[in-house]
């Protein structure tokens, strides 16, 4: 059972970076559009993010719940030595959800609607860009739990370049599949072209800040290069991702692909999770001293193991079938879901 859990903890971290990362792009496209673009923006943003803007935190609330019943200790040492990244990011998802409410259902509308703007376009950079830092700092190898100060403990444990640069990294992935997402939505082929030049920026970024990253890491002491290319499964992994983000490229100026390179986009971001997870897999947590926490030596008792699996496993029975159902809904309503 305790493989189970580990899967539906993995999924629901990926479903999350793909789901709720598209979700903030929007935001993460706003910021970088012009202002004579970004009404018509607003309005296909809105339009993209409808279907799934009431259901992607739910990845989030499974993967905090999962650990916080299965994997106690790895629960608290992260609540406890990355707490600062993790309430930055709480607060960057209430102010997003609370602004795009605003200003979209405020029944009145005046300058108030500009702070609501701002607060949605600069919480949905901070949001991803916390996201990334407190990734990159569970495997960093910073946390200390022998720490007797408070910039040990709290401060240094996650403020680093490495968590720096991954956060900038997870900003620009989230840019990118929004602006995936989007093209799809476009009604007309001058927009189209302009979301298709969003993803390619996103893009090159995502690249960019990825280049950082290794060279941050090289400099950190962080084996980053070994878990990407330390073995054979991580090998195939990124050369696929490489592969089709070429043919991703192409098919950006091919019309009618709309699909498919949706699919090419969350193939290469899991492919990616895939090669940096499965390395140092099952320790999910690096520490100071070379200690770790794994996945399967500091799991919960057996009998949490398995009440924690078989509620994942009927649970799915309940909400997979509304949440396509949720999907299917407003899709059939905006006409959108199409080749």
């Amino acid at each position: 059972m305790i493989y189970v859990v580990i899967v539906y903890l993995w999924t629901a971290i990926l479903l999350y970076i793909l789901l709720g990362g598209a979700d903030f792009g929007a935001g993460i496209i706003e910021l970088f559009t012009s202002e004579k673009n970004k009404q018509h923006t607003r309005t296909t943003m809105y339009r993209a993010i409808a279907p799934i803007w009431e259901a992607n935190h739910m990845w989030l609330i499974i993967a905090i719940v999962v650990l916080f019943v299965g994997f106690p200790d790895i629960y608290a040492t992260i609540s406890t030595h990355l707490h600062i990244p993790l309430v930055i990011m709480l607060f960057g998802i209430i102010a997003r959800g609370t602004a795009f409410t605003f200003r979209n259902y405020d029944a009145v509308i005046d300058n108030m609607q500009k702070v609501y703007n701002r607060i949605f376009v600069y919480s949905s950079f901070i949001t991803p860009f916390f996201l990334g830092v407190i990734a990159a700092s569970a495997v960093s190898g910073r946390i200390d739990p022998d720490a007797h100060d408070f910039l040990s403990a709290y401060i240094f444990s996650w403020l680093s370049w490495f968590s720096v640069a991954v956060g900038f990294f997870t900003v620009a992935i989230c840019g990118f599949l929004a602006a995936i997402f989007i093209i799809g939505e476009t009604e007309d082929e001058h927009n189209r072209k302009r979301f298709i030049r969003k993803a390619k920026q996103m893009n090159v970024a995502a690249v960019v800040f990825g280049a950082v990253v290794f060279v941050v890491a090289h400099s950190e002491g962080i084996p980053l290069d070994n878990w990407l290319f330390g073995n054979a499964v991580g090998i195939i992994a990124i050369t696929a991702a490489s592969l089709s983000l070429v043919l991703l490229w192409y098919l950006l100026l091919k019309k009618g692909k709309v699909i498919i390179i949706r699919v090419l986009a969350g193939f290469q971001v899991t492919m990616i999770l895939l090669a940096i997870t499965l390395r140092h897999y099952p320790n999910i947590v690096i520490m100071k001293g070379g200690r770790y926490l794994s996945l399967m030596e500091h799991a919960g008792q057996d009998k949490a193991i398995y009440s924690l699996g078989m509620a994942l496993l009927l649970g799915s029975i309940l909400i997979l079938p509304a949440l396509f159902y949720l999907l299917y809904s407003f899709n059939k309503n905006t006409g959108k879901w199409h080749e």
